[in-house]
């Protein structure tokens, strides 16, 4: 491989989870709009279809959708060999799904056992699962991506939770293993964004996007199509690239 840059992406299956959410739609629209077939897997979303049909085609893409729960990895098997059988291949990983909600980190009784296990499930183990059953297409291709939205909550400690903040820091340091790993075969990078105007986090709005905004050297918190671009040029422009997390935070961290 030479891993230089290229200006298309026609050809390449990209397969995002949490398709449907605000990060993993704007990944797909920007990697439809370069050439790629996105395949947008979703728990649950009667609007699937509808939304897969409206990213760009103007090569011609055959975009879908596909219900996967990345908790269920009977489902994600699934999944990966319906892309196998409909697509031929998978040269793309965008993990994008996950979900969480607001601990104090100082409220240590909060923080059950139950809610625990459950977000680590989510944002740790989930996205483990996926990579394992999508790994075989991704490895055939010879010029595998794969990319891990991850959180400045991984390396800062300061998140919605600390298991959340747990889940985010395991996923970066695996995330480096796994590209020693499946090097030079598939690249795989974390991406790191801090706040994001979206509804990830349930009960933040436009107060807590102000404050943040204040406190941010940038200005502004991030946008979903901040950390889309980023996914964008990990495929096209930052091919030399592996092992590593790209902060997408507009200085939060600092």
């Amino acid at each position: 491989m030479s891993f230089d840059p290229v200006s298309r992406l026609d050809g390449k299956v990209a397969v995002i989870t949490g398709g449907l959410g605000a990060i993993g739609y704007a990944s797909a629209r920007r990697l439809a709009a370069l050439g790629a077939t996105c395949v947008l897997l979703h728990r649950k979303g009667d609007d699937a279809a509808e939304r897969a049909a409206a990213l760009p085609s103007e090569r011609g893409q055959r975009h879908g959708a596909l219900r996967a729960d990345i908790v269920d990895s009977a489902s994600l098997q699934a999944a990966a060999a319906n892309v196998q059988a409909t697509h031929g291949r998978c040269d793309i990983l965008v993990n994008s799904a996950g979900h969480t909600q607001p601990v104090p980190a100082a409220d240590l009784d909060a923080l059950t056992d139950e809610l625990i296990d459950e977000l680590l499930r989510a944002n740790f183990r989930g996205v483990f699962a996926t990579i394992r059953a999508f790994a075989p297409l991704l490895k055939a291709s010879g010029d595998g991506l794969i990319v891990n939205v991850s959180s400045i909550a991984g390396f800062t400690g300061v998140g919605s939770n600390l298991a959340y903040v747990a889940a985010k820091a395991g996923l970066d340091v695996v995330g480096d293993a796994l590209a020693k790993a499946l090097a030079p075969a598939v690249r795989v990078v974390s991406v790191s964004p801090g706040a994001v105007a979206s509804p990830f986090v349930p009960g933040r709005g436009a107060e807590f996007a102000d404050k943040m905004a204040a406190t941010t050297p940038l200005g502004r918190i991030g946008l979903p199509e901040d950390v889309a671009a980023t996914v964008e040029a990990l495929a096209t422009t930052l091919r030399f690239v592996t092992g590593t997390r790209i902060v997408v935070d507009g200085g939060r961290h600092l």
